[in-house]
Parts: structure tokens; C-alpha cells; sequence
């Protein structure tokens, strides 16, 4: 069987090795360090930088395929992967699309992809540039750090350019953070479209869904988008798979979309397995982490039929407790069917630690039922 290595050992690269183990496909993991959520359960892991031209290249030595648990491998190494003679997928032309966020949205709009209005913030009078934007198109504005940003950090909501916002766009760009402004857009919620194209051109598209965001991190996850009509679901699909092909991407694609008045906008873009697809380890026939494998392999692509009319992912979050093993047992007891994820990390506060699923016929009682699982694992009793 052909060997596949994933750049990245934390919790995504965790999961792909239970896909993998029933694929009978060898993974191997380039994990930082022998603490790593995916080094923890992976058996062939090595130790390195994954930012590291020389550590990537030693990894690669014995791989039939290389792709990545996050987007932050230079595209540079990458390239130079590539051109080694190691296939890459996604490849370093199409990843960028998803490391850098300008990039991004010039590469999108130019295939006439619906996205916010959007610009690049010149690091020679930034301030008078902001006031410019929102003359044009109302405050509030959104900054973003080009590159490097996930779970909320990299992006800040400006209301007005007072004099702390006019130090924190200083402070950043001293510290030499390319920033990017996009319109604050007004929409009814958020959802995402999940898809999988293989080398050979085969495309699949799992159900979309609602993600429901608190402080920048994804908190839920709907399957499917509840209120969302046949036309609009299939028009989100179509527009996922066509970006995946205008991108050239080999593997999974997650789309973050904007639904609003007017129609959906695209708001990120990611290239591997995603926190919007965790729901489908239980809830479809064929889990993202399978797909993933099945795609950076060439293999024929896996059902994304559903398992159950609804279900739900909830992520949670490090309390104040680590304990939670105690709680763990609890939640087991209290509802055997939900099922529970953890990844192998230390409790912070506020930290992923892991998700739970819940599955079934009435969507308000599936919500319920992840909702319990994930705040009890948290906090215990409140």
C-alpha cells in the first residue's frame, strides 16, 4: 500500500490515522514534537519542523504522497517538494489560495466568485486608506492579517478608527503584518460546503451545513443547514466544486460561505480536513478524514450520504477543570449514543480539547443532546 505522509500532528492528523487504520493505508506524521495529539496514537511518527525545508525533505524520503494537517508549510518547501519528484496534494499552486487570504479573494473574484468588497490595507498612510473604505462601504470593517490567522486571531472587527485602533493598525504593521480590509457583511448565519476532488477529476459533496461561531471559534456544527432549500444547497455545492477545480485542489476543500439577503459570499477557504466536517466520522457513510485519504490517493471517491436525518457536532472547550475524565464518564452514562472525541491535549481554558456527535430524527433534541455533552465535559455541573 502507498505510503501517505501529513505534514502536522495535531488533532486532524489524529483522526486521518483511525481512517487510515480501516483503509489499511501506512500514515505516517511529522509532528513537532512526541506530545502531539496525532504522535500520541500515529505508530510511524517522526520529529520535526514542518517549516523546515531539510526536516520536510528527510519525511518525505520513503512517502508515495505528502498533504497537511494545516496550511501554515511554506509554499516555497512545498514547491520545492514538488519539484523533488514528491507529489503534494493539495500542490503549493493551490494551497496558497488558503495560506493567503489576498491571493485568495483576487483569485476568486477574478473567476467571479461572490465575495465581500476587499482590499489590500498599503502600509504608507493605512489610516486615511480604512476612512476611504468606509466611505464607501460603511462601518464596521473587517481587518485581517493576510496569512497565519485561524480560530478569530489574525482578524479584528473595527468600529471606528479611534486612537486605540489607530495604534493596534500601527503596531501591526511594524511588526510587518501585510493587512487586508474586507466589508463588514450583514448576514443570517454561516455555512459551509465540504468537498473532495481526486487527481483524476472525480468530484463528491457532503450535505451543507450551519456553523454556529462564538469569539471567532466554531462552537456548532448543523447537518444539515436547517431551512436551507434544495436550490440553495445544490447551488453551494456547485459553487465548492467548481472552486475546487478552478483551483487545480487534490483532496478536501472546505468552503465558509456567508448567507445573506442577496445570496451566499465566500468567506475562507481551507484545504484539508476541516472543523466543519468532524460531524461525519458518525453522521455519513464515508468520514472527511476517508475522503481525504481516498482523494490524495487517486482511489474512487466514498458515499457522502447521511446516517441519520440530523446531526450535530459540538466542540469542546478547556474549562477551568482538567479533570475530565470524571466528567467523561458521566456524559457516557447519560447518553450512550452520543459519541465523544478527545484529542489528547492539555486543558486550557478555551482550547479545543475535542467534539462530540449526536445523531437522530428531531433536530431541537440532537442539538440538545450535543450541547449537554459539550458544556458538561467543560464545566461539570453549573
Amino acid at each position: 500500500m502507498p505510503v501517505v505522509g501529513m505534514a502536522g500532528g495535531g488533532q486532524l492528523a489524529r483522526m486521518t490515522q483511525q481512517a487510515a487504520i480501516a483503509l489499511g493505508v501506512p500514515l505516517r506524521v511529522l509532528a513537532g514534537s512526541a506530545n502531539d495529539s496525532a504522535a500520541k496514537v500515529v505508530a510511524d511518527v517522526r520529529i520535526g519542523d514542518d517549516r523546515s525545508l531539510d526536516d520536510l525533505l528527510a519525511f518525505a524520503k520513503g512517502c508515495d504522497v505528502i498533504t497537511f494537517d494545516h496550511e501554515h508549510v511554506p509554499g516555497a518547501h512545498i514547491h520545492e517538494l514538488e519539484e523533488s519528484g514528491v507529489p503534494c496534494r493539495p500542490g503549493s499552486a493551490a494551497l496558497v489560495h488558503a495560506q493567503d487570504k489576498l491571493v485568495m479573494r483576487d483569485r476568486l473574484s477574478g473567476l467571479g466568485v461572490p465575495c465581500p468588497a476587499y482590499s489590500h490595507v498599503p502600509p504608507a498612510a493605512p489610516l486615511a486608506f480604512l476612512e476611504s473604505f468606509a466611505r464607501e462601504h460603511g462601518w464596521p470593517l473587517v481587518l485581517k492579517a493576510t496569512r497565519g490567522g485561524y480560530d478569530g486571531k489574525g482578524v479584528w472587527i473595527l468600529e471606528n478608527l479611534d486612537r486605540a485602533t489607530a495604534e493596534q493598525v500601527g503596531r501591526l504593521l511594524s511588526e510587518n503584518v501585510d493587512l487586508m480590509v474586507e466589508q463588514h457583511v450583514p448576514f443570517r448565519r454561516e455555512l459551509a460546503a465540504l468537498v473532495a476532488r481526486s487527481p483524476y477529476g472525480q468530484g463528491a459533496a457532503y450535505p451543507i451545513v450551519e456553523t454556529v461561531q462564538e469569539g471567532g471559534i466554531c462552537t456548532e456544527v448543523l447537518s444539515p443547514a436547517p431551512g436551507l432549500s434544495k436550490d440553495a444547497a445544490a447551488e453551494a455545492q456547485r459553487l465548492a466544486l467548481s472552486v475546487a477545480e478552478s483551483l487545480g485542489v487534490t483532496g478536501l476543500l472546505a468552503v465558509e460561505l456567508f448567507e445573506t439577503s442577496d445570496g451566499l459570499l465566500v468567506n475562507e477557504l481551507a484545504m484539508r480536513p476541516h472543523n466543519s466536517g468532524h460531524w461525519t466520522i458518525e453522521g455519513a457513510r464515508t468520514s472527511q478524514f476517508e475522503q481525504h485519504l481516498r482523494a490524495v490517493l487517486d482511489l474512487p471517491l466514498g458515499s457522502t450520504e447521511p446516517t441519520a436525518p440530523y446531526t450535530v457536532m459540538a466542540n469542546v472547550l478547556g474549562g477551568d477543570d482538567p479533570d475530565v475524565y470524571r466528567r467523561y464518564i458521566h456524559v457516557m452514562a447519560h447518553d450512550p449514543s452520543v459519541k465523544v472525541h478527545l484529542y489528547g491535549k492539555d486543558v486550557r481554558p478555551g482550547r479545543k480539547i475535542g467534539h462530540v456527535t449526536a445523531l437522530g430524527g428531531d433536530l431541537d433534541e440532537v442539538r440538545e443532546r450535543a450541547r449537554h455533552a459539550a458544556d458538561y465535559l467543560r464545566w461539570g455541573e453549573k
